[in-house]
């Protein structure tokens, strides 16, 4: 048998009930209506953003497929004739070896970074001994000093080296240059990964070696693809410091141009002859690689930046 019981609330309780329902709903509306003026704001601005980034490069691609007269017609038009030569010549103009030796540089100078970087950061973040700290913010303290303030003593640096106009001088200087954000962005994931992971290799006997590069650098994959696409668009698309390291020393001293350098040695190739289709296609064939590792670890990108935050 089952008793009932019903409270019997007196009319103030009553009313007091429903004003306060009543105001926890209007607060929930007031939420929601912020909430839509927000996100759209937001969308707004993000639509905004992807057309000012979009529209350029559309005008660049769609400018290597005309002719001189056409893009200064109407530079916005529609290719009347898709013309497929300008990549031609301008990789006949020096574009393929300035992609070479960027190829070159990159393929060493991205992975070094990421393996001193990571090395550095997971003592820092798992490995506390005194001057931790000191280690720690003098590295994130490179990212502070733009690239200006350093390019004269760095010249004469790597000048007394001897490796002015080398590959392998302008990889160690990418490197260098890399550090700073690389131990700020991996010291940040390795404090997220869980200790007992650590711990329990530690107790099966694992070296210290052993437990960073198979535990704790394989968990740490969503970071290392996030901060190695970063670095590879930063060292990618530098300028400035191959254009003070990279150039001929001799007449008898080989051009290894990057990239950025090329584009504008080609733009001066011309002279007053105008040949903007050349050159169009030069940016082109530069920014495909970039866009085409971008999208394809667009994912990976999100994950690594965002699961530091959810874990």
């Amino acid at each position: 048998m089952t008793t009932e019981s019903t409270v019997i609330k007196a009319p103030g309780e009553a009313a007091a009930d429903r004003a306060g329902g009543s105001g926890r709903t209007g607060e929930r509306e007031r939420r929601g209506a912020d909430g839509t003026v927000l996100n759209v704001f937001s969308h707004g601005f993000l639509a905004v953003w992807a057309i000012l980034i979009v529209l350029p490069l559309i005008w660049l691609a769609l400018g290597s497929f005309k002719t001189d007269a056409q893009i200064g017609g109407s530079a916005l038009s529609w290719p009347s004739n898709w013309h497929f030569d300008a990549f031609g010549r301008a990789w006949d103009k020096g574009i393929g070896d300035y992609f070479a030796n960027t190829f070159i540089v990159l393929v060493f100078s991205v992975p070094l970074t990421m393996l001193f970087g990571s090395m550095a950061a997971y003592v820092l973040a798992r490995y506390p001994f005194k001057g931790n700290r000191f280690v720690y913010y003098f590295f994130v303290s490179g990212a502070m000093f733009p690239v200006f303030l350093a390019l004269v003593p760095l010249f004469f640096m790597v000048k007394r080296f001897d490796m002015l106009n080398t590959y392998h001088g302008l990889i160690l200087v990418y490197v260098a240059y890399s550090m700073p954000f690389t131990v700020f962005f991996m010291h940040s994931f390795f404090r997220t990964l869980p200790t007992a992971v650590h711990e329990a290799a530690v107790i099966d006997g694992a070296s210290h070696t052993r437990i960073f590069f198979q535990v704790m650098l394989p968990m740490a994959k969503p970071g290392l693809i996030s901060v190695g696409i970063f670095n590879t668009l930063g060292q990618w698309n530098q300028y400035i410091l191959p254009s003070v390291l990279m150039q001929p020393q001799s007449s008898s001293d080989p051009e290894r141009y990057l990239l950025t350098q090329g584009l504008i040695q080609l733009q001066q190739q011309q002279g007053y002859e105008t040949d903007l289709p050349v050159l169009f296609a030069g940016v082109t064939i530069a920014m495909i690689p970039m866009l085409v590792v971008y999208l394809s670890f667009q994912r990976q990108i999100q994950a690594g930046l965002t699961s530091a935050t959810l874990k």
